[in-house]
């Protein structure tokens, strides 16, 4: 398929995912960059939902990048352990914080190229909080986004760098944020990893997965 043709295909699975999940967004709790940094660090291998139960505590006793800088590590260990990993996620937290503490005058900085150096932040990482508090989208490479886009053969890669490339070629800037809630909110919802309910999926007609299943029944 020709790059014409995959932007048309994506248009047509981005309209029909905007009528399924008109309540797509970004399902972390948080009123500011600071907040959204810290909680989209939690996140990684961990639910949402998880780490929402886990940040209001957090924000309220650490509630700038000052106060997570100077958290005693073996304390924040004991209040992050419910989302997992929680002896690397306490020194990214805390690293983070003091990089943003000395870098950029205790404000999170606003471009990708920053944003990576922090400890514990990655493209996916940065992505979500340039989309989110800085007006700047882009694609949001997470597991359920790797397994739709994939299935649905906008992308042949299985690396998080190429799939955005990828996506970044189809889908435009503007919608990039939005696209990838749309696409992660599929993944969690309907095309499940290990059972896929292509009964019930409105973009079955563009997926390269589900033609393949059909050829075989």
């Amino acid at each position: 398929m020709d790059s014409k043709d995959l932007k048309a295909k994506t248009r047509k699975i981005t309209s029909a995912l905007r009528k399924q999940y008109p309540d797509a967004r970004c399902m972390l709790d948080y009123k500011d960059a600071y907040q959204l940094l810290m909680a989209t660090i939690l996140a990684a291998q961990c639910t949402d939902k998880k780490v929402n139960e886990v940040t209001p505590a957090l924000f309220a006793k650490y509630p700038t990048p000052e106060a997570m800088a100077s958290a005693d590590q073996a304390t924040l260990e004991g209040e992050i352990k419910p989302t997992g990993f929680f002896r690397n996620k306490a020194r990214s937290l805390r690293g983070c914080a003091a990089e943003i503490v000395a870098k950029f005058g205790g404000k999170v900085p606003g471009t990708m190229e920053q944003l990576v150096e922090l400890p514990g932040v990655g493209r996916k990482t940065a992505n979500v909080v340039l989309g989110e508090c800085f007006g700047k989208p882009g694609i949001i490479v997470d597991t359920h986004f790797l397994r739709v886009t994939r299935r649905l053969g906008l992308t042949k890669s299985d690396d998080p760098g190429r799939i955005e490339q990828d996506l970044d070629a189809l889908v435009p800037e503007a919608e990039r944020t939005l696209f990838s809630h749309l696409i992660t909110f599929h993944g969690r919802r309907i095309c499940d990893a290990r059972k896929p309910k292509c009964d019930i999926c409105p973009v079955r007609d563009a997926c390269d997965y589900f033609a393949e299943l059909s050829k075989r029944a």
